[in-house]
């Protein structure tokens, strides 16, 4: 690797599962030669006993200076007074746009052939967080009341960034996603500011319009129709995992959180603690969120050369891990896409 060239980043392992899925995307990563030179941190459980915070300061500082960062799966510990790492992570650098790709790596499932791409809107809508309850009588949670907040400043700015992604990487329509035939103003003012920008990618791109329900539906009906699909914060939450399901589930689901300042990438599964240490966890979502950073920072002939190294392991070599349905260990699983590399 030519050292002139390397790009500094944050590297967190994670919580259960995730130093067993990075160390073997971290060996792949250095067959591939790709230039990162990483600066470790620690964050979730690790950290909280160590700093008393599952996000120390440390970890915020190493990101800000790098703008980029690779992250295994994170615990947020259960009881009063801690918030979700991920959540707090987006909110400090405004890591307004969540990038979900779904695509057909493991043979023989219910669906072939799918490439779909989900953009999320990451900051805004109802998981704002702004929620009471109300008393009445002597019932002290007698009612609970919760406010989305949606702005058409952050409508304009995740559908600029659908669009603008789509014509970089060669997308050919987008489907705006929403519920605006009930939350007529909160979703509507997505669609409409969605459907605004999308005029000035006329010729471009093509776009059209599906309500959530409708959405999930034909998700699972006709996978196919789909190339982009752009929405809001929950539906994006919720229909993400679907598009998941629909290409052999988590274990195969790469994602990145990106904003003006950083990006962070990730497998999108949890840390699984009742499988930690055993050495079978599946770190085929690593692997590509590891390609998705290589293509975010200019690397995309590596990017190709790691999906393809992982497609020809999954469907070739029918190298699987346990939650694949075979025998694969996790380093056996990594020393093969090694091998194709």
């Amino acid at each position: 690797m030519d050292n002139s060239k390397e790009i500094a980043a944050t590297l967190i392992r994670g919580d259960g599962i995730g130093p067993e899925i990075m160390d073997a995307s971290l060996r792949v990563l250095d067959a591939l030669g790709a230039p990162f030179r990483w600066q470790e941190q620690t964050a979730g459980i690790a950290a909280l006993k160590a700093h008393g915070d599952p996000l120390p300061t440390p970890v915020i500082e190493s990101i800000r200076k790098t703008k980029l960062a690779l992250k295994g799966p994170l615990t947020t510990p259960v009881g009063a007074g801690f918030r979700s790492v991920n959540v707090r992570l987006r909110e400090a650098f405004k890591l307004f746009a969540n990038v979900r790709p779904a695509r057909t790596y493991f043979p023989g499932g219910r669906y072939e052939d799918i490439d779909i791409i989900l953009i999320r809107e990451n900051t805004e809508g109802l998981y704002v967080g702004v929620e009471h309850v109300i008393p009445i009588d002597d019932d002290p949670r007698a009612v609970a009341e919760a406010s989305g907040i949606i702005t058409r400043f952050g409508c304009r700015r995740i559908a600029q960034f659908a669009f603008n992604y789509a014509v970089s990487h060669g997308r050919k329509k987008i489907t705006i996603v929403h519920k605006a035939n009930i939350l007529k103003m909160l979703t509507g003012l997505f669609l409409e500011t969605a459907q605004d920008v999308g005029k000035e990618y006329a010729g471009r791109v093509e776009v059209e319009e599906r309500i959530v329900d409708n959405c999930a539906m034909q998700l699972v009906l006709n996978p196919q129709q789909f190339d982009m699909i752009l929405t809001t914060n929950m539906f994006g939450d919720i229909l993400s995992d679907e598009i998941a399901g629909l290409v052999g589930g988590l274990g195969l689901a790469p994602g990145c959180n990106i904003g003006a300042d950083a990006a962070i990438f990730e497998a999108v599964h949890g840390s699984a603690p009742d499988i930690a240490g055993q050495g079978i966890a599946n770190p085929s979502a690593l692997l590509l969120a590891s390609a998705m950073m290589l293509d975010y920072v200019g690397e995309g002939e590596r990017a190709k050369r790691l999906r393809s190294a992982l497609y020809r392991a999954l469907h070739e070599d029918r190298i699987w891990t346990k939650d694949l349905g075979g025998v694969t260990s996790t380093r056996d699983f990594a020393s093969a896409v090694i091998t194709r590399l």
